[in-house]
């Protein structure tokens, strides 16, 4: 009986439901259990009353209808995952040997092509780029490079190796067929060649930053506008042209910015502010007598400048020195210069000649009130100022120089017309030099430019080893005169040169050359008292004088001579700078000073000089004009004379 109410029940409690041809609807009544014995007859129901329906289940209804709309949907889903699935793999089975879809080399598709025809699609489209001009930009500056001069191309197999293989994820798969991917070339470089190319853009891009300034262009302001200033990163910029120009367009390589310190604010506030209302008008200063002085607008650019003040503005400057330059010799001629006292020697006595106290203007105060002058909108007018002026060397500073004897003297001669011209023209300059305690005497210093404009005339010099001649030449003779004058007065040897030979008129090793410019004669004066210098010259001899106070006595010692050596012959073009000469040897010798106590005696210093002289060399000068033919010579009346022995030319003047 359990087994028949089961089975009565059975289809509500499977887990699957009603079958399929079932109504879910209806609900079979249950059948009571039979009594025991005999089955007795069933009663006839009454005619006016029907059999009740059994009432519905609603909600188990709904859920048998349910379940029956998932199976229809799980079956649908199944069907899609079953063809999606074939579809997956017929396209992996198709695809696998070739390049992913969707993908891209510097804008060309090879996506679904094979290795093979991959490749062969890049180098047909991207080959040629390889050896086009290449657009760059680096900052404002626009040029081109050819990738192959600057050794890139492209390795074709690693390129397409790039792409990679086939993707597994089937979503990927899907998304490929709507999308693209820019895989880049794989460049192939030589450094070398690269950095010099990205080096060629950098000298034309990279520039320092042009600063705000304000410059004047005689009476007008030119205010100058900031400029940025730009550096090319070339290492950076070497990586950016190798990933990029393969596109074919423009390969914009980075660069750094170099900023400016003053703003263009700042440039117009100076403008407005100070350099405008500078050049409005002229400055004048007054000075004695009612002679005025003006420093005109068109030159006030020479006087105001501008310079950054760190915090993007213009600061104004003023060169005292340049206005004073422009107005001092408008006023010169109102004021007293000072006179150092100096010495005569009339009388065989030193005699001192008092100094002189000027009058001149004090530049620096008188242009003090300058900026607020050139910022004025109405006069521009301020008096000179005067003050007294001492001279260097005082009539009292001269007394105390102890100038009162002759310490030294020497004279030497021998000299032809133009080189005496010279030698005294040279001597009245450094006539009356006083040399204070301590202080370093220079030749050239004293006497400055020796030229035509200074009354020099052409004379002997010694140029290259040789007799030439040259303006102011014959000076050497009275450096040689001044040297020992020096030399005897116990000066301190500063700097002097002997000539490169001997030249007979002057002590061997006890002699100096000068040239101007290169080789000076320069001593210092090691006393406590002054020296003067005092030079006699005349037609044929030049002597050096020098008074002071006489402290120490001088003795020279000259040594003997050896290792002679022969001269050289040189044959040169006759002409006004070929100067003959018949030679002689070179030699060495020595010049021994010995420096004692006046007083005393004693010895205060001894001092060897070793000196060489190259020999003179044999000149001869050459006319290159045809000889004239030979005549026959008659015969002589009588025997001719003995030929008289040549004669030695004389030694030419060397050095300046």
């Amino acid at each position: 009986m359990s087994d028949e109410r089961d089975g009565a029940n059975g289809e509500e409690n499977r887990p699957d439901g009603p079958g399929p041809d079932e109504n879910p609807t209806e609900v079979m009544p249950a059948v009571p259990p039979a009594p025991v014995g005999p089955e007795p007859e069933p009663e006839p129901a009454p005619e006016s009353e029907s059999t009740p329906e059994p009432a519905p289940v609603p909600d188990a209804a709904a859920a048998t209808q349910a379940k029956r709309g998932w199976v229809k949907y799980a079956a649908v889903a199944g069907g899609v995952v079953v063809i999606a699935g074939i579809a997956y793999a017929a396209d992996w089975m198709i695809s696998a040997d070739r390049v992913p879809r969707g993908v891209t080399v510097a804008g060309v598709e090879i996506g679904g092509e094979s290795v093979v025809d991959a490749e062969q699609t890049l180098r047909a489209a991207l080959g040629p780029r390889a050896e086009q001009a290449v657009p760059v930009q680096a900052g404002d500056t626009d040029t081109t490079i050819v990738p192959a001069q600057a050794g890139v191309g492209i390795d074709w197999a690693a390129t397409v190796d790039r792409a990679g293989s086939q993707p597994i994820n089937p979503f990927t798969r899907v998304a490929s067929l709507f999308t693209t991917r820019e895989i880049g070339v794989v460049s192939t470089v030589d450094d070398a060649d690269l950095t010099a190319a990205i080096t060629g853009v950098q000298q034309q891009a990279d520039r320092a930053p042009r600063e705000g300034a304000v410059v004047f262009e005689g009476a007008e302001v030119v205010p100058v506008d900031p400029l940025p200033g730009q550096a090319l990163d070339v290492d950076a910029a070497k990586d950016t042209f190798v990933d990029d120009w393969a596109f074919g367009t423009t390969v914009v390589l980075p660069v750094d910015t170099v900023d400016v310190t003053v703003t263009q604010e700042g440039v117009d506030t100076a403008v407005r502010d100070v350099a405008a209302p500078a050049v409005a008008s002229d400055v004048v200063v007054t000075g004695k007598d009612g002679v005025v002085a003006t420093l005109p607008r068109d030159r006030i650019g020479t006087v105001l400048s501008f310079v950054p003040d760190g915090d993007g503005g213009l600061t104004p400057q003023y060169d005292l020195e340049a206005a004073t330059a422009i107005l001092a010799p408008q006023l010169a001629g109102t004021e007293k210069k000072p006179k150092d006292a100096s010495f005569t020697f009339g009388g065989g006595a030193p005699q001192v000649v008092p100094s002189v106290t000027g009058e001149m203007v004090q530049w620096t105060k008188t242009l003090e009130p300058l900026p607020a002058l050139l910022a004025a909108p109405d006069a521009r007018t301020a008096p000179a100022v005067y003050e007294p002026a001492e001279p260097e060397l005082t009539t009292d500073g001269a007394k105390a120089l102890g100038i009162r004897e002759v310490i030294s003297e020497y004279t030497t001669g021998g000299f032809e017309y133009a080189s005496g011209v010279n030698i005294r023209l040279a001597a009245g300059e450094i006539n009356g030099a006083i040399v204070k305690p301590g202080e370093t005497f220079s030749l050239n210093g004293y006497t400055g430019p020796r030229g035509t404009a200074e009354g020099y005339i052409s004379s002997g010099i010694i140029n290259n080893g040789r007799p030439d001649t040259a303006v102011g030449g014959g000076i050497s003779q009275l450096a040689t005169t001044l040297y020992n004058a020096a030399y005897f007065a116990g000066m301190d040897d500063v700097d002097h040169t002997e000539h490169s030979y001997y030249i007979s008129r002057y002590p061997a090793a006890r002699e100096a050359t000068v040239f101007e410019g290169a080789i000076d004669l320069q001593f210092r004066n090691p006393a406590s008292t002054g020296v003067v210098i005092q030079t006699i010259g005349t037609n044929s001899d030049i002597t050096v004088r020098l008074w002071g106070t006489k402290t120490v006595d001088v003795e020279s010692v000259t040594g003997g001579r050896s290792n002679f050596t022969s001269p050289t012959t040189i044959s040169l073009p006759a002409g006004p700078h070929c100067v003959s000469s018949g030679g002689a040897q070179g030699f060495t010798t020595s010049d021994t000073r010995i420096i004692s106590d006046a007083k005393t005696g004693a010895e205060i210093s001894r001092n060897t000089r070793t000196v060489r002289y190259d020999p003179v060399p044999v000149v001869k000068c050459i006319s290159n004009e045809p000889k004239p033919d030979p005549k026959p010579a008659e015969p002589a009346a009588t025997p001719p004379e003995e030929p008289a022995a040549p004669a030695t030319p004389a030694a030419p003047e060397p050095g300046r």
